[in-house]
């Protein structure tokens, strides 16, 4: 294994060239990392760089299928399980990503829950073409069940995880603790990127 130094631009492109070199066909890539490294950033940067390359791209946040507030905060605000458990990841796989794949229709539901408002957001179901890079972006996605072409994890060490997150958010850690333990996203994303400094990001090269 080696580590090869980037710029933040340079990961635009590494990825950029990932996703080129694969197949043609619907591709659904998640791009996932603690909130501190900014995934949805990383997600956005990507989108102008693709349909460059000839691909129609298409945005979701895993914050968009949130689960209901009267399940997800079941036994309170600060339940670091529940807060392991919050995405509806049943219902991400069914109306995006099952769908997206190479059996699928390609009709998707862009959202499905307004987390803030606590209600559905009843957005009309969408059609990807057939040849869209489908970016989803949220924290602790791997290991879910979720049907991916592409992972790509951006890896923080756990003191810098703890030093990231706010005194406030402290009740979250150790749902990154069973995530690292249990997922090892690390070892399993197809793309691990090392942020501790975003300004100088590296990715885990495996022989």
């Amino acid at each position: 294994m080696q580590v090869r130094p980037l710029t933040p631009d340079g990961v635009v492109r590494y990825l950029v060239g990932v996703v080129e070199g694969r197949v043609e066909g619907r591709l659904r890539v998640a791009l996932d990392g603690h909130p501190s490294t900014n995934p949805e950033m990383l997600a956005d940067a990507l989108v102008a760089p693709l349909r460059a390359i000839g691909r129609p791209v298409v945005r979701v946040h895993a914050a968009d299928f949130l689960r209901p507030a009267s399940v997800r905060l079941e036994y309170g605000r600060q339940d670091a399980d529940e807060y392991y458990d919050q995405v509806d990841v049943r219902a991400l796989a069914r109306e995006v990503i099952g769908p997206w794949g190479p059996r699928g229709t390609g009709r998707y539901l862009p959202s499905l829950w307004d987390a803030a408002l606590d209600r559905a957001t009843r957005v009309p179901y969408a059609q990807a073409d057939a040849d869209a890079v489908l970016l989803l972006d949220g924290a602790l996605l791997l290991g879910r069940g979720l049907d991916l072409d592409l992972s790509v994890h951006l890896a923080l060490r756990s003191e810098t995880l703890v030093r990231r997150t706010p005194a406030h958010e402290a009740w979250t850690l150790p749902a990154y603790a069973r995530y690292a333990a249990e997922v090892g996203p690390d070892q399993t994303a197809d793309v691990v990127l090392r942020v501790d400094d975003a300004r100088h990001p590296a990715v885990v090269v495996r022989r």
